[in-house]
C-alpha cells in the first residue's frame, strides 16, 4: 500500500510525520532506490497550507472574541454606570410599577403605560467625535417642528452642552419615527413604563400627577403614594368615589358657564348627602397631568378645596335653620322688619327691597339681607358660631387631598355688626366644599359627615354628628324648593328633578381691606330631589362679567344657578334619579306665605 495513502490515517500536518518520512527516505537510500525530490516538496507544501488555515481560524476567533468582550463590557457598564434610562427587576415584570386608580365603576383614571422617551446620548457614535451630524441649533429647530411646545433655545443649549439626558418624556410612536428620520444617532428612544391618565385633564385636581423618581404630587397620587407603590398591594386598583361620567358633565357645564361670562375660574362639587362621597369635584382652569414640565403643572390651585371665599347669601338658609333649632323662628308666617338696619355708622340693606316686612319663607325666596341680619342678631353670636363650628367651618375641609384651605374668620365674630353680616354670608370665608358639607347636613335629616374621595362600602359610612333637628331639616327642604320655584333659583329648576337651592353673590375683598364692586363670587348651593335628597351640588363662578349670555348680569341667578339647571338633567339618570313630574316635596302649608304676598 502507498505510504501516503489516506487509509493509513497519518497526520500530514505534523512535524513528527515529516521527520519520519525523511529518515525513512535516507534509510531506503542506503538499501534501495531514492524517493523523488518532488514528493518531499509536496509534503512540505501541504504542511504550510494546513498551518496557514489554522492561523486564519485563530485570527477569526480572536476577532469574534474581542467583539463579544466589547459587547459584554458595554452591557455591564450600562447596568452599573446608570447610563440606561430605565432598569427593571423580576418584580417589575410581574407587577405594575404603580397601582392603578379607577373611578367608582372601574373606569381607569391613572395607570402604568408603555411609552417612549427622547434621550440624548452624546457618546452614541463611540469615536470621540461630534455627537450630532447637524449643528445643535439646526437639530433643535427640527425637533421644534415635531414637538411644537418644545423650547427651541433650551433644547439647542442642551444639545451643545454634550450632557446626556432626557429631551422629552412621553413620545408618541409617530413622533419617534419623525425624529428617527433626522438621522441623528445621538437621539435615542428608550421604552419605559410611564404614568398615563387616559381621561386627559378630567379630574386633574383630584388625581394630581407623578414626577419621575419623586412619586405622586398634588392629588390622590400623593395621598396614595405608599399604597400605590407597595409590591403587595399595587396589583389591585384603588377605587375613588367619583363617577367619571358625572365628573365629565360637571366640568363641561362649569366650563360653559365660565366661558359664557368671561370669568377667571370656576369650581363645583357633587356630594352624596348620606355618605359624604364626592361624586365629582372640579376646578377650572384645569391642567393635563400627562403633560407636566420640570417646574410642575400650571393651574394646580384647587378652587373647590383650597380657595376660601365669602359665599354670600348661600349662608342664609343655614342661619334660618340654626334659628329654628334655637327657637328664635317658631312661626314662619311671622312678619319681620325688612327695612334697612342701622348698626352704629353702618347700614345693612337689601339689594332689591320687597316691602317693609317679610316672613321667613319670603326672606329666603327674595334673599333679604335685612331680615336674615335681624334673625342672626336675635339668635346671638354664640349660637350662630356654634352652628358654624358644628359644621366644621372653623377647620380645613375634611377631604383626603393635601390642598385644603383654612377658613378665614373675622377678628371679632361676636361683634354685633359682624355677627349680623356673617348671618348672610359675609366676613367669613370658607371653601365650596365646606358649603357642600353644610348643605348635605341641612337636607339629609341633620347629620354632618366628612366628605371623602374614597369609595365607601355601606358598612364604612361614618355615623356622623347631628347638627340640625330632623324636623328642621324637613322644613328647610320645603323652603329651598320654594326658592327654586318662586325665587332667585328658578333658572336651576330642572323639570321633574325637584331641585332646591340658594343663590349667593358676594363682592371679593380687595387689597385695601374693603370690597371690590367689580369682582364678585357667584355661587349656587342646591340639592335634589328635594322630596328625598340624595345629592348636593355647589357651583361657583369666579369674577363673572355681565355678558349677553347672562343677560348682562353678574349675580348667581344668571350664571351659577343655570349651570345646575343644565347639569342635573345630565347627571340625574347616571346617579339613578329619573325625572318624575308627579312627585315633589309637599309645600302646601307654606305656599300661601309666598304666593299671597307676591
Amino acid at each position: 500500500m502507498n505510504a501516503f495513502s489516506p487509509q493509513l490515517g497519518l497526520d500530514f500536518g505534523s512535524e513528527a510525520f515529516l521527520d519520519t518520512e525523511l529518515k525513512s527516505s535516507g534509510a531506503r537510500a542506503a538499501t534501495g532506490p531514492a524517493i523523488p525530490a518532488g514528493r518531499v516538496q509536496l509534503v512540505q507544501l501541504r504542511f504550510q497550507s494546513v498551518l496557514t488555515a489554522r492561523m486564519r481560524v485563530l485570527l477569526i476567533a480572536a476577532v469574534f472574541a474581542l467583539v463579544a468582550l466589547a459587547a459584554i463590557t458595554r452591557i455591564v457598564w450600562l447596568g452599573f454606570a446608570g447610563h440606561a434610562p430605565s432598569q427593571s427587576s423580576v418584580a417589575d415584570q410581574l407587577l405594575p410599577p404603580r397601582g392603578e386608580i379607577t373611578d367608582r365603576n372601574g373606569a381607569p383614571l391613572a395607570r402604568a403605560f408603555p411609552a417612549y422617551a427622547l434621550w440624548y446620548d452624546p457618546d452614541a457614535m463611540g469615536d470621540g467625535g461630534e455627537p450630532l451630524v447637524a449643528a445643535p441649533k439646526e437639530v433643535a429647530a427640527e425637533l421644534k417642528a415635531i414637538f411644537p411646545d418644545m423650547d427651541e433655545a433650551k433644547t439647542a443649549q442642551r444639545l451643545a452642552s454634550g450632557r446626556a439626558g432626557y429631551l422629552r418624556r412621553r413620545v408618541l410612536p409617530e413622533d419617534a419615527n419623525s425624529v428617527f428620520e433626522l438621522g441623528e444617532v445621538a437621539l435615542q428612544f428608550p421604552q419605559e413604563t410611564d404614568r398615563h391618565y387616559p381621561q386627559g385633564s378630567l379630574a386633574a385636581h383630584i388625581l394630581g400627577y407623578v414626577v419621575e423618581q419623586q412619586g405622586g404630587k398634588l392629588g390622590m397620587e400623593q395621598v396614595l403614594e405608599e399604597r400605590l407603590s407597595d409590591p403587595e398591594l399595587r396589583a389591585e386598583p384603588v377605587s375613588l368615589s367619583i363617577d367619571v361620567r358625572v365628573q365629565g358633565a360637571l366640568e363641561d357645564e362649569l366650563r360653559r358657564g365660565m366661558l359664557a361670562t368671561d370669568a377667571i375660574g370656576a369650581a363645583g362639587v357633587v356630594l352624596d348627602v348620606d355618605t359624604g362621597e364626592v361624586m365629582a369635584m372640579a376646578s377650572l382652569p384645569e391642567f393635563n397631568p400627562n403633560i407636566v414640565g420640570a417646574d410642575g403643572a400650571p393651574n394646580v390651585f384647587n378652587r373647590a378645596t383650597n380657595g376660601v371665599y365669602e359665599l354670600g347669601s348661600t349662608f342664609k338658609p343655614l342661619t334660618v335653620a340654626a334659628a329654628i333649632d334655637a327657637g328664635v323662628v317658631r312661626n314662619l308666617s311671622k312678619d319681620w322688619n325688612a327695612r334697612p338696619v342701622e348698626v352704629g355708622t353702618r347700614t345693612i340693606q337689601d339689594l332689591k327691597p320687597k316691602g317693609s316686612t317679610l316672613n321667613v319663607p319670603q326672606a329666603l325666596v327674595y334673599s333679604s339681607n335685612t331680615v336674615t341680619a335681624r334673625i342672626a342678631d336675635e339668635m346671638g353670636a354664640d349660637r350662630l358660631q356654634q352652628m358654624l363650628v358644628d359644621l366644621r367651618m372653623d377647620q380645613r375641609p375634611f377631604i383626603e387631598l393635601p390642598a385644603k384651605g383654612k377658613p378665614l374668620w373675622p377678628q371679632n365674630p361676636s361683634n354685633r355688626h359682624t355677627n349680623m353680616v356673617i348671618g348672610y354670608g359675609h366676613s367669613l370665608a370658607v371653601t365650596p366644599l365646606h358649603l357642600a358639607n353644610a348643605y348635605a347636613a341641612m337636607v339629609n335629616g341633620g347629620i354632618w359627615r366628612p366628605s371623602t374621595l374614597r369609595k365607601l362600602a355601606p358598612e364604612d359610612v361614618p355615623r356622623g354628628k347631628r347638627v340640625f333637628k330632623a324636623s328642621t331639616s324637613a322644613r328647610m327642604r320645603q323652603m329651598l324648593r320654594m326658592i327654586s320655584i318662586y325665587g332667585t333659583g328658578r333658572s336651576a329648576n330642572a323639570p321633574g328633578f325637584r331641585v332646591g337651592g340658594k343663590t349667593g353673590s358676594a363682592e371679593k375683598p380687595n387689597a385695601r381691606g374693603g370690597y371690590s364692586e367689580r369682582k364678585i363670587i357667584s355661587t349656587f348651593a342646591a340639592a335634589f330631589p328635594m322630596d328625598r335628597p340624595r345629592y348636593v351640588i355647589v357651583t361657583m363662578i369666579d369674577e363673572p362679567r355681565g355678558t349677553r349670555a347672562s343677560s348682562f348680569q353678574r349675580t348667581a341667578a344668571f350664571n351659577a344657578a343655570p349651570v345646575v339647571g343644565r347639569l342635573v338633567p345630565r347627571i340625574g339618570p347616571m346617579l339613578g334619579v329619573r325625572p318624575d313630574a308627579n312627585r315633589d316635596v309637599d309645600i302646601s302649608d307654606l305656599r300661601y306665605l309666598v304666593e299671597g304676598r307676591k
